[in-house]
């Protein structure tokens, strides 16, 4: 794979059928334009959102040599659906559906882009995702879902799935203020079986109003998850990390197109050497990291 960027080429709306979801799956691929054998990131939006952005990671991504999958699931605001849709308790779990029916639909998705057909390598998969969309992906990986009574829910792992970037996901539900208990129910992860080796980013300023702790909050699926884990902590970070959801939207309340370009480099060498396991980008960009006189971030490795 080259450090220099390629065309990509991007087809959207691609639909998967979905007939029990009450909507098809709509989703964004994007692919370079030259090339075989190509690893796939399926990536999973943070709430409100849709397949049109985190634009500054996709689009590098693809530039880099990695199909990237986007669905949008059924809480973008695309869609609309209002709060009293009978849907909403179980949209946590439809979204982890449609990173599943993402993967099963990888036949239908390669014909739909035009020259993409034959391109790409199922053998290497990764999930990505960003806030709640983080969570959707941790489910991929063997995070769990602790219902009221403490036990997990299904186990939704894919052996598909070789790795996992985790970007702000939320931590332990032991702490949630009181709208978080009662709107988010979902918000108890487990990760004691999130086995599958992941990079976990979390912004150091990064003050939730759904959990009465500080930001170290964001630290806890590298903490209690069993290793192969990598924690990016960024110095300042809030929320958006930077700006990855998009430069000069609302939700990008601490834009730095520095910290972004430090996320870029630092998931592309994580997803490559995760996928090929003779690449040594990975060791690289740690290093650059740790010698770098006035790092963006730190990061710790398990």
């Amino acid at each position: 794979m080259s450090d220099s960027p390629m065309t990509v080429i991007s087809a959207k709306p691609v639909v998967l059928p979905a007939p029990e979801r009450g909507e098809d799956l709509q989703v964004r691929v994007s692919a370079p334009a030259t090339g075989g054998d190509l690893p796939v990131v399926v990536f999973s939006h943070g709430f409100g959102w849709s397949m049109n952005g985190y634009a500054p990671l996709a689009d590098h991504w693809a530039a880099r040599g990695f199909v990237v999958v986007q669905p949008t699931h059924l809480d973008s605001r695309t869609l609309g659906i209002p709060h009293e849709d009978p849907r909403t308790p179980r949209i946590w779990r439809i979204r982890i559906e449609d990173l599943t029916r993402v993967l099963d639909g990888l036949d239908v998705l390669e014909a739909a882009v035009p020259g993409l057909a034959g391109r790409l390598d199922r053998s290497r998969v990764a999930v990505a995702g960003h806030s709640w969309g983080a969570q959707t992906a941790s489910a991929l990986l063997g995070a769990r879902v602790l219902g009221p009574d403490g036990v997990p829910s299904d186990d939704m792992t894919d052996p598909r799935v070789r790795a996992g970037v985790l970007l702000a996901l939320t931590g332990l539900g032991d702490d949630l203020t009181p709208f978080a208990v009662e709107n988010l129910p979902f918000l108890r992860p487990s990760f004691d079986t999130m086995a599958a080796p992941a990079l976990v980013v979390a912004g150091d300023n990064d003050q939730s109003h759904l959990s009465t702790r500080g930001p170290d909050w964001f630290t806890d699926p590298y903490t209690y998850s069993p290793g192969p884990k990598s924690l990016l902590t960024l110095f300042g970070a809030e929320h958006s990390l930077g700006g990855i959801p998009g430069y000069e939207v609302a939700e990008t309340t601490d834009e730095s197109p520095a910290r972004v370009a430090l996320v870029q480099r630092l998931t592309t060498a994580f997803l490559r050497s995760a996928l090929f396991p003779g690449d040594t980008g990975w060791k690289t960009a740690v290093t650059a990291l740790e010698n770098d006189p006035a790092p963006l971030g730190s990061l710790r490795s398990k």
